[in-house]
């Protein structure tokens, strides 16, 4: 930690006050959070020898653009009251059955990983599957601001522990866990570059777009990585899936839906296709999702050798992991302002997204014959 660091943790422990994850208390029947009656709840969990407090109501969880939490009492503690989004889901997305098997199961092994302690698939109960995850609290760094305090040797830091946590979570034995027939590894490079070609073609905002899909279709569809052992894979890894305890440590992470097993160079993408540089083109810092420009911060060069050493594993394909990842966050984008676009979100956060999603992708087809 850098000089300072008792400062540094008291700044930590007011930013845990002044970023409360709080965005609104609910009333007891749940009035204004569609899709959430307590009542029913309570009286499903009851037949699993579980007591949901009615009367203390639930509170949203802020969040980023995704799964809805809400802090509910269960046996009298508290816990998270985990679900879907409204509205269409895209394939792979927001899958309450595939995160509750690995966070009931991955902590035994890997500590920054909260417990699902109950699955709910009744789509009578609330509309759509849930779940009950244990309750954390901690740091959460969103978006591209940094919390008072960190300093160009904490961002450096911040960095390596980024890094040291992927390694960790690629570190565990999938079989350890009851997790070792979980995913499909065997070609899943091939597949999930086809698919999101797919998806690419199918919302692309206009010819532009299209072309630009066509052609980083085609150069992924040339390119076949060598498999490396597949290993649990998070699926989006980034710093605000991750809390942080008062020494900037990462004690938690977060959103595990698109977790699956495969090659452990699709979580290192993943991470680095969040990861902006000051050099970096308009839509990577209008993507504004980790504060990595910011002084102190390593750069992806610097964090693939980081991931390299910490791991063993060799780095040499991973430019074709990297446009794959890059561009299905192009992708997503796109997708997320469609469903704006089509009423089933009101958040005008997404207003800009079809644009913003555009540039990324042809950010992608640039970064093609770029390094890192």
């Amino acid at each position: 930690m850098a000089a300072g660091s008792s400062n540094f943790c008291q700044t930590i422990m007011e930013e845990r006050v002044s970023q409360s994850p709080v965005d609104e208390t609910l009333t007891a029947d749940g009035a204004g959070t569609p899709g959430l009656d307590l009542r029913a709840v309570a009286a499903h969990l009851a037949l699993h020898g579980l007591a949901l407090d009615v009367a203390a109501g639930a509170v949203r969880l802020s969040g980023g653009l995704s799964n809805l939490n809400d802090l509910v009492s269960v046996n009298g503690s508290k816990a998270v009251l985990r679900r879907p989004p409204m509205g269409p889901l895209p394939p792979g997305a927001h899958d309450m059955r595939r995160e509750h098997r690995i966070l009931s199961r991955l902590g035994e092994a890997f500590p920054q990983a909260p417990r699902s302690f109950h699955l709910c698939e009744e789509i009578s109960v609330i509309g759509v599957p849930f779940q009950l995850l244990e309750y954390r609290t901690g740091l959460s760094i969103r978006g591209d601001r940094l919390p008072t305090g960190f300093d160009a040797a904490a961002c450096r830091l911040l960095s390596h522990r980024l890094v040291e946590t992927l390694a960790a979570l690629h570190a565990v034995d999938p079989s350890r866990v009851g997790l070792g027939d979980f995913g499909r590894p065997d070609g899943f490079y091939a597949r999930t570059a086809a698919g999101w070609q797919r998806r690419g073609s199918q919302v692309a905002p206009d010819a532009q777009t299209q072309a630009a899909v066509d052609r980083i279709g085609a150069w992924l569809s040339r390119r076949e990585p060598a498999v490396l052992a597949p290993t649990l894979l998070h699926s989006d890894f980034k710093l605000d899936n991750c809390m942080l305890d008062g020494d900037g440590r990462i004690t938690t992470v977060l959103d595990w839906d698109m977790g699956t097993r495969g090659d452990p160079s699709m979580d290192l993408a993943t991470l680095l296709s969040y990861w902006a540089e000051p050099g970096d083109p308009d839509c990577m810092h209008r993507l504004a999702q980790m504060p990595t420009a910011r002084e102190g911060f390593l750069r992806r060069a610097e964090v693939a050798d980081a991931y390299a050493a910490a791991t063993g594993r060799p780095l040499h394909d991973l430019q074709a992991w990297r446009i794959l990842a890059l561009f299905k966050l192009g992708i997503v984008f796109i997708q997320l302002h469609r469903n704006w676009a089509s009423g089933s979100v009101g958040d005008e956060r997404y207003a800009g997204f079809s644009r913003l999603g555009a540039d990324l992708v042809d950010f992608t087809l640039a970064s093609i014959d770029r390094p890192l």
